[in-house]
């Protein structure tokens, strides 16, 4: 990245006395990337025009002359090194992709199969065991768009209390993030990382949609989505597109519920116009589910379960896109040849029959209520000065994943996602059987709601009834009785009941205590908790056993809310060894790292912000000096 800002600032007439300056800083960067022989060639052309002219003051130019022998003296040291590559890393790498290709389905391990049933339709099933943090799913984005506003609580600080948005900080292409962003030049909303990023962006869909940035942000995300997944047809068999709208739109006008339905799901045909029925809708002719068009188009528009309102609102923000779209086709047919990049805004296939892209646009925006991922990233929140990292989850993006729509829920799901820019991981929480179905939690998780608002919101957002077994287990417990809102038993866990004093349930337990005392333990727990937070948040080395301890409590609470195994006993743990690192007590904090790394690379794979940080911590602590023991008494 900075080498790429070295070479936008040379172009763009950098001035010449301070070009000595930022090549130095080139070679610095070209030894860090390890390009020893790029690093060399700088130095000697370094060297070189110090030779032949002095541009800068005296003082600078020493300074300068100083830096430069330090740089060369860096760069013969590493040439003289033989090259390394260390076992953790290789091992690491190992990890980054699917070690084989699933013959059925793409950016899927082999060990898992695509399956229909007659009341779930498709899904994903294990076709051996699969151990917890085996990678079953990684699949990159057919299409994302970056959310617009601001990030939530950013930590950066300045005196101006400058808003920052999302858009700032990640390219609107890959989504990776970058503080020098490259502006597209048509707008001044569309950012990349790199001169690369930006090329690519125009060509498959930014061109069209640069001068309709304003219209976009006021329509939302969802009819964002729904054009640049239409745009993107274009770079596919636009014919068999075509011809497939054409049929959905025959079909529809002829009968909602038409006996032709396998027809329309089905995307392949035959030269002579047979339809070859695939066995499973958004498979090819082979039988394959790919990451494509064609598998997007199968997802389910859910058209019978959306109300009229949505349905209208939907149908009214594609109109007004197909509008300016048609303005836009008639500026650039009357600018002339010479305006070839506003010309560029509008492509023939897309203008040919703008009702057919219509069409399409309105079945996407149906489908991502139900099939739209949002991507998440890990933001860092709390003071430079804390002890600890704090960080939260946040929305940075909308996808479509055709392979990941394949999965259905759980409330307690038997995977974890995450992502890296646009790319979805998925791996296994836990064991799973062969037979067993890979499941995913749509957002509605046992241990962050209770079943009643799970039910609901998975039926207003999904059309479904959730049947899986939290929800079945936990609809019987609350048949039977209150389970969160009552007081259990201190020693043996059953519930407690009565008013002013609480006797337990268990005819056998003899235990009882008064609420007014619970109520009092209750308000000093939280007290507990606000003084640990405190704590944590003002970073003070002194008061770190203080916040361990406080953390250690914190652990168990984790525990029995979310399980020994759950991410959130990860990011706590995680914690925890940041608190013990910070106050050097070495054997606890390694033991701390070694449990928190267990728990987060099954959820989060090697390459987690979090497990960079425990392996940077562990390698500190372990080439740290043995303590010398003190005089014995």
């Amino acid at each position: 990245m900075c080498l790429e800002d070295i070479i936008r600032a040379q172009t763009h007439g950098y001035p010449e006395r301070l070009q000595p300056k930022m090549n130095l800083r080139k070679a610095e960067c070209l030894v860090t990337l390890g390009k020893l022989q790029e690093a060399s060639q700088t130095v000697s052309d370094l060297e070189s025009d110090f030779a032949a002219k002095q541009t800068l003051a005296a003082s600078s130019f020493q300074i300068l002359q100083k830096n430069l022998h330090r740089l060369k003296k860096k760069v013969q040291e590493k040439e003289s090194l033989p090259e390394t590559f260390p076992p953790t890393l290789a091992k690491a790498f190992e990890d980054m992709d699917l070690k084989e290709e699933n013959e059925q389905i793409s950016s899927v391990s082999p060990s898992v199969s695509l399956c229909t049933d007659p009341l779930k339709g498709r899904c994903l099933i294990a076709t051996k065991d699969i151990l917890p943090g085996e990678l079953l799913v990684k699949e990159d984005a057919f299409v994302s768009v970056l959310n617009p506003g601001e990030m939530p609580h950013h930590s950066l600080e300045n005196k101006w209390d400058t808003k920052i948005a999302i858009g700032d900080l990640y390219c609107h292409r890959c989504l990776k993030h970058t503080l020098a962003t490259v502006p597209c030049d048509g707008c001044s909303y569309a950012k990349y990382c790199s001169q690369e990023c930006m090329q690519q962006a125009w060509e498959f869909y930014h061109s069209v949609e640069c001068p309709l940035g304003a219209l976009l942000l006021t329509l939302g995300v969802f009819c964002h989505v729904a054009l640049r997944l239409t745009l993107l047809t274009r770079f596919e068999d636009v014919g068999k597109v075509t011809s497939k709208l054409r049929d959905e739109i025959s079909n529809n006008i002829s009968s909602p519920k038409s006996k032709n339905l396998v027809k329309m799901l089905n995307y392949d045909q035959e030269e002579n116009d047979e339809v070859v029925k695939t066995p499973i809708p958004g498979c090819d002719i082979s039988g394959k589910y790919e990451n494509n068009y064609n598998a997007v188009f199968n997802l389910l528009p859910h058209t019978e379960n959306h109300s009229p309102e949505h349905k209208f609102l939907c149908a009214l923000s594609v109109s007004a896109l197909c509008k300016e779209l048609e303005a836009a086709s008639s500026r650039a047919l009357a600018t002339g040849p010479n305006s070839s990049k506003l010309k560029a805004t509008v492509t023939p296939e897309l203008c040919a029959d703008l009702n057919i892209w219509g069409v399409a646009m309105l079945r996407h925006m149906l489908q991502l209520q139900c099939n739209a991922q949002a991507i998440t990233t890990l933001q860092h929140t709390g003071s430079k000065e804390s002890i600890i990292a704090n960080s939260r989850q946040v929305r940075l993006a909308t996808g479509i994943f055709p392979v990941v729509s394949l999965l259905n829920h759980s409330c307690s799901p038997n995977t974890s996602m995450s992502f890296t820019s646009t790319v979805a991981t998925i791996r296994a929480a836990q064991r799973i059987r062969k037979g067993q179905e890979i499941l995913h939690c749509y957002g509605p998780h046992q241990n962050r709601m209770g079943v009643a608002e799970r039910q609901q919101k998975l039926r207003s957002q999904y059309f479904f009834d959730c049947s899986c077994p939290a929800c079945h287990t936990e609809e019987l417990r609350t048949a039977a009785g209150p389970r969160w809102e009552a007081f259990c038993c201190n020693s043996c866990r059953t519930i407690m009941q009565g008013d002013d004093v609480l006797s337990c349930g268990n005819r056998s337990c003899t235990e009882s205590v008064s609420r007014d005392h619970l109520v009092s333990r209750l308000q000093d727990l939280q007290q507990q908790v606000g003084m640990a937070q405190k704590l944590l948040r003002s970073g003070k080395l002194g008061d770190w056993q203080k916040s361990a301890a406080h953390l250690q409590k914190s652990l168990r609470v984790v525990e029995a809310r979310h399980g020994p195994s759950s991410v959130e006993m990860g990011h706590e743990l995680f914690k925890l060894a940041q608190v013990l690192f910070n106050g050097f007590a070495v054997p606890e904090a390694l033991n701390t790292i070694q449990k928190a790394e267990k728990i987060l690379l099954v959820h989060c794979g090697p390459w987690s912000d979090e497990i960079q940080e425990l392996q940077k911590m562990r390698s500190f602590l372990l080439d740290l000096p043995p303590i010398p023991a003190g005089p014995l008494g």
